[in-house]
């Protein structure tokens, strides 16, 4: 029986679906956010991306005019058709960004726990 290492995330990621374009050497391509925490998010896509390479991600958020750039990210895992990064680098303006959408998405998780328990008194 293989030992399997604990794994525990810092931040909880967040459901999403964003489209995100995605570039490293020697490869680029376009994928969807599946999901978005603080420092991470996991990207769906039919390219072959290798674990440990590093690429920079553009996500295109919901307001028009913003996208979310992460300068340099590094890949963690690969799956079949996705794969996961660590945010490592991101501008001042983008890190501003990723925390107003996690805030977004954590106050609607919390709004809609509220809701479904006054619901269930």
């Amino acid at each position: 029986m293989a030992n399997r290492a604990t794994y525990s995330r810092s931040y909880h990621r967040f459901p999403a679906t964003y489209p995100v374009i995605f570039g490293g050497a020697p490869f680029v391509g376009e994928g969807t956010i599946s999901n978005l925490s603080l420092t991470g998010c996991s990207v769906a896509c039919d390219r072959t991306v290798l674990a440990g390479s590093f690429i920079k991600l553009n996500v295109l958020l919901p307001t028009p005019t913003t996208s979310l750039l992460i300068e340099l990210g590094k890949v963690r895992w690969v799956r079949a058709h996705a794969f996961g990064v660590e945010f490592i680098r991101l501008p001042t303006i983008a890190r501003q960004r990723l925390d107003r959408v996690v805030w977004e998405h954590l106050t609607s998780l919390l709004e809609h726990c509220s809701s479904a328990s006054s619901l269930n008194k």
